[in-house]
C-alpha cells in the first residue's frame, strides 16, 4: 500500500547510537537545502529508537528530499525514507503551536560575554560582504574555504552535505575554530561544481554559509 505525498516524511534505518539532539541537528543539515522544515521529530523510546519525522512546509519539497535522499548514508546506515502515514496527527499538533516551533531548530544561546566575542567577530564579516571583490580573489583550485558557520558544526555534517559531490576528498576543521573549515575535492571543476550548489547553504536558520577558493 502506497501512502499519499505529504508535506512529512518517515526515515528509519538511522544510526541508533546518535544523541538525539545531534541527530536533529545533522537531519535538519541535510534536509534544509529541499525547503523550509517546520520541526524534526526523534524520539528516543524503543519503539521509535532509529526513526524520525521530517515535517517540510511543503509537500513538494518532501517529495524531493525523499527522492534525493532515498539511500544515503547517515552515520554509516543508509536511510529508508517513505511518507509517513500519521502526517495529519503531527501536522495538526504542529498548527496548534507553530509560532513556537522555530525556537526549536535554533542553535542555544551563548554564555554570557561571548556575545561580545561574536559582535567583534562580526565586523569584519560585514567588510567583507560590503566589498565582494574579497570574495573572489583567490583562483579556482581543488580546495574550499567555508565560512560562517554555526556553533554545532561538525565534520560529519560537513562531511555530508559535500559527500553528494563527485571528487569529494574529505573535510578539514581548524582547531578552536568553530565558524571556519576547509574541504578538499580532487580536481577544481569539482570543487567549483560544489561551491556553486552549496554556496549560501545554511545549516541553522541564521548562518548562511560563506564558500571562497582556500589561499594556495
Amino acid at each position: 500500500m502506497d501512502v499519499r505525498p505529504n508535506q512529512t516524511i518517515y526515515i528509519n534505518n538511522l544510526n541508533e547510537k546518535i544523541k538525539k539532539e545531534e541527530l536533529k541537528k545533522s537531519l535538519y543539515a541535510i534536509f534544509s537545502q529541499f525547503g523550509q522544515i517546520l520541526d524534526i521529530v526523534a524520539l528516543k523510546t524503543l519503539k521509535m529508537r532509529g526513526q524520525a519525522f521530517v515535517i517540510f512546509k511543503e509537500i513538494g519539497s518532501a517529495s524531493n528530499a525523499l527522492r534525493t535522499m532515498q539511500g544515503f548514508p547517515f552515520y554509516d546506515k543508509p536511510m529508508q525514507i517513505a511518507y509517513s502515514k500519521s502526517d495529519s496527527d503531527i501536522v495538526a499538533k504542529l498548527n496548534g503551536t507553530f509560532k513556537e516551533r522555530p525556537k526549536k531548530i535554533k542553535p542555544p544561546k551563548p554564555a554570557p560575554g561571548a556575545e561580545e566575542k561574536k559582535d567583534k567577530k562580526k565586523k569584519p564579516s560585514s567588510a567583507e560582504n560590503s566589498n565582494p571583490n574579497t570574495q573572489t580573489e583567490q583562483p579556482p583550485n581543488q580546495i574550499l574555504f567555508l565560512t560562517n558557520l554555526p556553533e554545532e558544526t561538525n565534520e560529519m555534517m560537513l562531511s555530508m552535505l559535500f559527500n553528494q559531490f563527485p571528487g569529494f576528498k574529505e573535510v578539514r576543521l581548524v582547531p578552536n575554530r568553530h565558524d571556519i573549515a576547509f574541504v578538499e575535492f580532487t580536481t577544481e571543476l569539482q570543487s567549483n561544481a560544489a561551491k556553486e550548489a552549496l554556496q549560501g547553504f545554511k545549516i541553522t536558520p541564521t548562518h548562511a554559509m560563506k564558500i571562497t577558493f582556500a589561499k594556495k
